[in-house]
């Protein structure tokens, strides 16, 4: 019969078909249409495409939906045990959005900024975008120029607050205020890092907020409340971190307002701290926006029964936080201060910098390993004693309760190593989402001196980064894994971590990892200089950078890798635009922030409006494969296909 996929052959038969129809066009089609689909069976999607351009008939079979279940799998290897997303009416239209739809041509290069760009973020109508840089501005952008261009709106210097670069930024919920977090160009190996709220009304700064470590980042919990950090250092390896709930307003009108209140305070073991906070608004009605992992949710039905008891890998408890203290106060004017007789390295600040460990270190010198052994199991003990007991009835994985919203505040610790390798989860009460009412833990016990985890997701890896869903259901997690089977002995020796970085999925009502593992980006920094990787979550998209100086896009549904988008070096931030995925930004160390649009938008962008019409995926094939000279014009010199690379199975 035929000869498999040879593109050879099925060019042939389609030429000598052609050729046998042109001859014959008077005797009425030539083939039956059983035939000819078995001709297309074996052809790719563009040459199929071709040939429903011959006649009325050819076109009939050429969209036959049999036909174009088989080329949906075959051409993007995705397991036949995985059905058709419920939301697609047709494999034809499913094959064109993953291939016309993704977010793969450059359309335009952003070079506004002096130095590394190291985090985007868009406003939640998607009309504005924000980005940070080591060039310590944060600048924002107009996304809804009539030409379709991005222009620049406003930029900000944060050098005035003795900052050494901006590092993060986010949206308030209603777009109003924009939250941009900072490094201080402060003494060597600080860590202190600084959140500024700035209105978008008029462009000016309303509130400064300490925030330590740096990278803690801040979120927003509301309109008007913002959450940080600080950390206490109780020991040689042992520390508190307090995170703080702040108005962003704080013009105190009477001196009886409260403008900041303690969330919680919680202990940390063996150099850890708490990092990269953010808020997910978990609803009780929500329809999964992702199709899971059918292989693994199968095998999840077959065991239920027997694991409904059991303790589960993923999730377990953290029964005690640890250890003591109370608040240490700090002199950040004379952080300030020393910081300007120091000079501020332009080199890439880690995210886990031995900034943050330095009174580690430095003890180290003095303290030997029996003693630190010793001090981590006292803070152990210190912390069941003087630990807030959970409460079991607010988060109970095993049967999610319907009938209430839940906000959790999820951020990176870790409890065997200064590497954070865990997830940790609180649940935030109604009562907890204001400032006012009791502050500083009056309603506390006198031996409540922290608060417990609600629950810990262990990434067995270095964390890198994180993102939510649309729909907040799902946190997708960028982590670098640590070999199978280690035993951490020393907690300033982590584990080696691996080049290839995994990104895996939780559902934060099941708060289990649902999906295997996606790969196919990469990063080479070694574990104590690692940095955070931004990554993104769109409806059906999921995106992230990379050190190997390219973004990545996968689709959500199929676990595959659709897209691999080039920069000049590392890759450290992507972002979505929540109006349209068809539109993403990526930010890089080339000091450069590029647009991608999809190949259906910059084709619509470039035709007439009388050409305006439904359009079928050949003109997004011809697309692709036009030559660099006719190209160039439109899209900044590069092809559809420098920025697309065929799908793999992710690995």
């Amino acid at each position: 019969m035929l000869s498999g996929r040879s593109l050879g052959l099925g060019e042939f038969l389609i030429l000598q078909t052609w050729a046998l129809l042109d001859v014959s066009m008077d005797w009425g089609p030539f083939l039956p249409d059983s035939l000819l689909l078995e001709i297309f069976l074996h052809l790719p999607h563009d040459a199929v495409l071709r040939a429903g351009l011959t006649c009325k008939q050819w076109q009939a079979v050429s969209k036959d939906e049999f036909l174009w279940r088989e080329l949906f799998y075959r051409y993007y290897r995705i397991p036949r045990s995985v059905p058709r997303h419920p939301s697609a009416v047709s494999w034809y239209r499913e094959f064109k959005r993953l291939y016309d739809c993704i977010p793969c041509v450059e359309v335009q290069t952003l070079r506004e900024h002096s130095d590394q760009v190291l985090h985007l973020a868009f406003s939640h109508r998607g009309h504005r975008f924000s980005s940070c840089s080591k060039d310590c501005t944060v600048k924002l952008w107009d996304t809804e120029r009539e030409d379709g261009n991005i222009s620049l709106v406003h930029s900000s210097s944060m050098r005035q607050f003795n900052w050494g670069y901006t590092q993060f930024s986010q949206f308030n919920p209603d777009d109003t205020l924009l939250l941009v977090s900072g490094v201080y160009l402060g003494p060597h190996h600080s860590s202190s890092g600084e959140i500024a709220v700035i209105s978008l009304e008029n462009y000016t700064l309303l509130s400064r907020v300490r925030n330590k470590p740096y990278d803690v980042f801040g979120c927003w919990l509301n309109e008007t409340h913002l959450i940080s950090g600080n950390l206490h250092w109780i020991g040689n390896m042992t520390s508190c971190s307090v995170l703080w709930l702040n108005k962003a307003f704080q013009d105190i009108e009477s001196e009886n307002v409260n403008v900041v209140k303690r969330l919680f305070k919680i202990q940390n073991i063996n150099a850890s701290t708490i990092r990269t906070v953010m808020v997910a608004h978990c609803r009780r009605h929500d329809n999964p926006d992702l199709l899971l992992d059918y292989e693994a949710q199968s095998q999840a039905r077959r065991q239920k029964a027997e694991q409904d008891n059991q303790h589960h890998p993923l999730l377990f408890d953290l029964e005690t936080p640890d250890s003591e203290d109370e608040e240490e106060v700090e002199n950040e004017d004379e952080c300030r201060k020393d910081g300007r007789s120091h000079s501020f390295s332009s080199a890439r600040i880690p995210q886990l910098t031995i900034s943050g460990l330095d009174h580690v270190i430095h003890s180290r010198k003095h303290v030997g390993a029996r003693e630190l052994q010793i001090e981590t199991q006292v803070a152990q003990m210190m912390g069941r004693a003087y630990t807030k007991a959970p409460d079991s009835s607010l988060i109970d994985p095993s049967e999610p309760r319907e009938g209430e919203d839940k906000t959790y505040l999820l951020f990176t610790t870790g409890s065997l190593t200064y590497s954070p390798h865990q997830i940790g989860i609180k649940l935030i009460k109604p009562d907890q989402m204001t400032t006012s009412g009791p502050v500083l833990g009056e309603e506390r016990s006198s031996e409540e001196f922290f608060d417990s985890l609600d629950h810990v997701i262990d990434i067995h890896g270095h964390i890198i980064g994180m993102g939510l869903s649309p729909d907040h259901r799902y946190l997708y997690v960028n982590s670098r894994a640590w070999p199978k089977g280690c035993v951490i002995s020393d907690p300033m020796s982590p584990p080696p971590i691996a080049e290839e970085i995994d990104m895996h999925v939780i559902d934060l009502k099941s708060l289990r990892e649902e999906r295997r593992s996606l790969r196919a980006h990469r990063a080479f920094t070694p574990n104590d200089e690692c940095f955070f990787i931004f990554l993104d979550v769109s409806r059906d998209f999921v995106a992230s950078g990379a050190e190997d100086k390219h973004g990545y896009i996968w689709d959500r549904h199929y676990n595959i890798c659709l897209a691999r988008l080039a920069h000049d070096d590392v890759v450290n931030s992507v972002a979505f635009s929540p109006a349209d995925q068809e539109l993403l930004l990526t930010a890089s160390d080339d000091s450069t922030i590029k647009v991608w649009r999809s190949p259906r938008m910059v084709r619509l962008a470039q035709a007439s409006p009388r050409q305006l019409r439904p359009c079928s995926l050949l003109p997004s094939w011809l697309l692709r494969h036009k030559n660099n000279s006719t190209f160039a014009s439109s899209v900044n010199g590069k092809t559809v296909s420098e920025g697309w690379k065929k799908p793999s199975d992710g690995k």
